[in-house]
């Protein structure tokens, strides 16, 4: 589950290298957005039907084939020279990963029971959460010395191994052959998605907020997950199944999981983009700008379990998502200077940024136990893998719409804000012009104009995403209490 984790954010320090490598011009970064959704969008359409999988052939069969189809994946990646071939070889490392995360929680759900399940749901968060951390300076540092496509061979020792390892404990419940899989509901939602992600996904930001097919396509997509809804109503075998009489408990869980991946994702990708194109940081210091968010995250997985235990899902996931909805705000209202502004609280002065992006990494990952530990509570036992997929899933696509409507809406909403901008043309005279005092002022003018457009698209972003937390919060009522000892496991 850490390797699959690492290798959804590894791409983000090696993305340049790898554009360069293909001969994607550097000024047409949006070209390359495949190969992270690429990985996502397999990562996510093939989730809840590995995840069913899982319950009817076996957790330890459906995680050591996803681990050799990961290697199989790595392997084409490392080995593409094309731009198609390598997003289709992220689409096969995606769909094989899909399985991990959410098996690894069905394997939680057979081995614990509901009282004490919420502390390993923890640990197992925090270990996908820290592959967000560890991944961009994991790349980096492989990538410096063996290569972008090194990154990848690396892959195939690491999950040959974890494929050995898992024979040899054998977790979780035994396949039940009897059972059948919901293919069709399965291949209904990948459809769905992919004409959704292909809706959102724009090469020319300046015409508009979606390319000239993309409203057709994203109401096509939108169709499908609404056709895909109806069939799971009627299906006598359902991708998504909740325990009788708890599907509303169930529905709030999955929107509120499906809220919390947008949130997440406008961080992973604004936050690094904000540290470069507005404070003039280097990758990397772009990339410990966000730490201060993932370690955070990471924390708050861990003792988003230990806390649910002792004081129940619904207040712990509510309080997180509240804490992340003031983070944003307070995000939302950062000053150009930033990285000098300071909290002052009583006699303590403390950097504003690091605080802000650590609160709202913390409250998000708060979330992550609860919201696994209500899904599995509110299925029955037989069904732990779908349920696990399906919140996970849900998380997933928010991320993926997210990075898809952020890119679509924020390069639009940049073009529009610095559309009357023009770079001052050299005057008379050639260089011996470029330095005059007037030539130089208006520079400073058009730059100044211009990280003034992007401070306030920034800031309508995070805007924005604190609304979303807030509605999270709003679903997180929704949840319940804890379970009681002694109480059913699928109540």
């Amino acid at each position: 589950m850490l390797l699959a984790s690492l290798d959804a954010y590894v791409v983000v320090a090696i993305l340049v290298d790898i554009v360069r490598d293909l001969n994607i011009p550097i000024n047409h970064l949006e070209r390359a957005t495949p190969i992270v959704t690429g990985y996502l969008l397999g990562y996510v359409a093939a989730m809840p039907l590995l995840g069913q999988l899982s319950d009817r052939l076996g957790r330890m069969r459906v995680l050591q084939g996803s681990l050799l189809v990961f290697a199989a994946g790595s392997a084409a990646s490392a080995l593409a020279h094309s731009l198609a071939v390598l997003v289709a070889a992220r689409v096969l490392q995606g769909a094989a990963a899909g399985a991990l995360l959410p098996v690894t929680f069905a394997v939680v759900g057979d081995q614990w029971d509901v009282e004490h399940r919420p502390v390993p749901l923890g640990v197992v968060g925090a270990l996908q959460e820290l592959g967000s951390v560890l991944g961009p300076l994991y790349g980096a540092v492989l990538a410096a010395v063996i290569g972008w496509r090194g990154l990848f061979w690396v892959n195939i020792p690491l999950a040959v191994g974890a494929a050995v390892v898992i024979g040899l404990t054998r977790p979780g419940r035994g396949p039940r052959p009897e059972q059948k899989v919901d293919v069709v509901g399965g291949a209904m939602l990948a459809a769905a998605l992919a004409l959704v992600i292909a809706g959102l996904y724009n090469p020319d930001p300046a015409a508009g907020v979606l390319p000239p097919w993309g409203r057709w396509t994203v109401a096509l997509g939108v169709a499908g997950l609404a056709a895909f809804a109806v069939w799971e109503r009627r299906s006598p075998v359902r991708l998504v199944s909740p325990a009788p009489g708890l599907a509303r408990r169930f529905s709030a869980t999955l929107g509120a999981s499906f809220l919390s991946g947008v949130a997440l994702m406008v961080t992973l990708v604004d936050v690094p983009l904000l540290a470069q194109t507005l404070y003039g940081k280097d990758a990397l210091g772009a990339a410990l700008l966000l730490a201060r968010f993932l370690a955070a995250l990471a924390v708050g997985a861990l003792f988003g379990g230990i806390l649910a235990r002792r004081l129940g899902e619904r207040p712990v996931a509510l309080g997180g998502l509240a804490l992340a909805t003031a983070a944003y705000l307070l995000i939302e209202a950062w000053p150009l200077q930033v990285l000098s502004a300071r909290h002052h609280l009583g006699p303590l002065s403390l950097p504003r940024l690091d605080i802000d992006l650590a609160l709202a990494g913390l409250g998000l990952g708060l979330v992550v136990a609860p919201l696994a530990s209500v899904a599995l509570r509110s299925s029955r036992i037989e069904d732990h893998g779908s349920a696990s997929a399906a919140v996970v899933a849900a998380r997933m696509m928010g991320m993926l719409i997210g990075i898809g409507a952020l890119a679509a809406w924020g390069l639009h909403r940049f073009q529009s804000l610095t559309a009357r901008l023009t770079f001052p043309a050299l005057p008379f005279g050639g260089a011996s012009g470029a330095t005059s005092p007037d030539y130089l002022t208006r520079v400073a003018a058009y730059e100044q104009g211009v990280r003034i457009a992007l401070h306030t698209e920034y800031g309508e972003i995070f805007r924005i995403t604190a609304v979303v937390c807030a509605v999270a919060a709003v679903l997180a009522l929704a949840l319940g209490g804890v379970d009681k000892p002694g109480g059913s496991r699928g109540d």
